[in-house]
């Protein structure tokens, strides 16, 4: 038993050793990867990346927009009644609109030209 006692305690000490290495090896690789890090940042052109830190918040916004709209509109899937309903109403509105601005040739070439002058306003 006095021989087991003394190999255990060996190998600690080796282990322990080993350890205090690794420390070593790996503080001076950690401070490498920094140094390279810091090196490639001062490269960067910083007025650029306003732009596209915009650009991808917008991103951003806009998936987590279309999450919580899914989530809703699953939400109201789930009752019985209310999904046959909102396609009814969508139908009336649809048909409502049709009869106040389709019915006459008048009425029609208004619509075109209010599009047209839409797609011009945002298009051109």
């Amino acid at each position: 038993m006095i021989d087991s006692t003394t190999e255990v305690k060996e190998t600690m000490q080796d282990d322990t050793t080993t350890t205090s290495a690794a420390d070593v090896d790996f503080s001076e690789r950690y401070s490498d990867v920094i140094g390279k890090v810091n090196e490639t940042l001062d490269k960067v052109d910083w007025s650029q990346v306003g732009r596209i830190g915009k650009a991808s918040g917008v991103l951003l916004a806009v998936i987590v927009a279309q999450i919580l709209i899914k989530g809703v509109l699953d939400t109201i899937n789930l009752l019985p009644i209310v999904p046959g309903l909102l396609e009814l109403l969508g139908l009336v509105v649809v048909g409502n609109w049709s009869w106040q601005n389709l019915t006459t040739g008048e009425k029609r070439s208004a619509v075109m030209a209010k599009l047209q002058s839409l797609r011009k306003e945002y298009l051109s």
